[in-house]
């Protein structure tokens, strides 16, 4: 039992080192700011896209997209969530924050009003139609064409943009698969587009679909510090109305088991309405992105699973999420595969280090990484003409001067 602990410190502590490795070793541009016109806004709309750690602009790999609303404002809090969940949480994705900054409360808006909570409100609202037009005929089409991106995608919005958020999955389900609406403000017009959402979750069908709401509850009321979660319901007044709001179409979503919303929404007893989007990203994307966890992780430690156990784990893996993602898709990340590789190769277990291996090269073929560990691999082994083939492919493919040094190395013990 010792002995299993320990090769699963160890392969965690080496896998961490192995990604700082990998990082340093690919300096890529991984961030960039774009913008783009748009005829339908009649104004210029700037985005920044960040790539995820293993992008190669030369590679053929695509991924998932996630699409930030208040890119800008939130962009700190959305990365440190994906920096720190991706690999067993999330899968490599792209993010894309869209600025707000200007026209916000008339773009996230779903209809005009004049006064809200007793004040005028001088800002133009209830432009949000024209905004998801923006995003789905422009935007997402212009981020296609340009970048690596496949059709799976999750739109995340707090406040103002968790009322789009909800909206755009009501009315426009067909955009996105994932929502994550951040205390919305989902009781915008006197809660009328609060009753089109529960008439719609009736009525219409949501499978396939996911949505995590969150609810910051630290101050329920502005004035009254009486008012809490298990009494708010009791409450009418004005105060209350946004989070009430979010209370009854949550508690309404869930109960909805025909509508076919893979749904879950959560309380943050301990969070403001300004402190929420951090916690609420982090849980809502482990909660979308569920499936795509590790089935029997502990097996892939154990020393005395078989090739054919992992062979057949693996399999399993790669249905699960070429199923939900709607297109073929590995069963590991390839930092992963050759973190396990490398495992299995401290382990004296030289058979399944080849196998990861291999699988890594199968499935990553353009990747100059996978084809030095192979050679890595041959190196073990004193076969140092395959491992010499390994180490060429991977100079063919990126041109980095450390592999034809390798190809020296090599050369002269052959």
């Amino acid at each position: 039992m010792r002995k299993y602990i320990l090769l699963i410190i160890t392969f965690a502590s080496f896998f961490s080192s192995f990604q700082v490795i990998s990082a340093q070793a690919n300096a890529i541009e991984t961030e960039i700011t774009d913008s783009l016109y748009s005829e339908l806004l009649e104004e210029n709309r700037e985005f920044w896209v960040k790539f995820p750690e293993n992008y190669n602009p030369d590679s053929s790999t695509k991924y998932p997209v996630v699409y930030l609303l208040d890119g800008f404002s939130l962009k700190n809090s959305l990365e440190a969530v994906y920096e720190n969940y991706w690999g067993h949480y999330l899968p490599h994705m792209i993010i894309v924050g869209i600025s707000n900054r200007t026209n916000r409360v008339r773009d996230l808006t779903t209809s005009q009003i004049k006064m809200r909570r007793g004040s005028v409100m001088n800002e133009n609202t209830g432009g949000a139609e024209n905004f998801t037009q923006f995003i789905e005929k422009e935007l997402i089409p212009y981020i296609d064409k340009k970048y690596p991106t496949t059709p799976y995608r999750t739109l995340i919005g707090h406040s103002y943009a968790g009322l789009f958020t909800i909206n755009m999955l009501i009315n426009h389900k067909h955009v996105f698969e994932n929502y994550i609406a951040i205390d919305p403000s989902i009781e915008w017009d006197d809660q009328n587009f609060l009753k089109e959402a529960k008439q719609k979750l009736t009525s219409e069908n949501y499978k396939g679909k996911s949505l995590f709401v969150s609810l910051a509850a630290e101050q329920l009321h502005m004035w009254n510090e009486d008012i809490t979660i298990d009494n708010i319901m009791d409450d009418s007044s004005e105060f209350t109305l946004f989070a009430r709001s979010i209370i009854d179409f949550s508690t309404f979503a869930e109960s909805e088991k025909q509508s076919g919303l893979n749904f879950y929404w959560k309380v943050y007893n301990e969070d403001l309405h300004g402190t929420v989007p951090l916690p609420s990203m982090r849980d809502g994307l482990v909660f979308l992105f569920k499936w795509y966890q590790f089935k029997s992780p502990q097996k892939y430690n154990n020393p005395e699973t078989t090739v054919e156990e992992l062979m057949e784990l693996l399999g399993k893996q790669e249905e699960i999420y070429s199923t939900h993602f709607g297109y073929p898709f590995p069963p590991m990340i390839e930092e992963m595969l050759s973190g396990y590789g490398y495992m299995n190769l401290e382990m004296g277990q030289p058979e399944k280090a080849f196998m990861f291996f291999k699988m890594n090269i199968n499935y990553y073929p353009k990747s100059a990484s996978a084809q030095n560990s192979m050679a890595d691999y041959y190196e073990t082994k004193n076969d140092h003409a395959s491992a010499l083939k390994y180490v060429t492919k991977a100079f063919e493919l990126s041109g980095e001067n450390k592999y034809k040094d390798r190809i020296k190395e090599l050369e002269g013990k052959n």
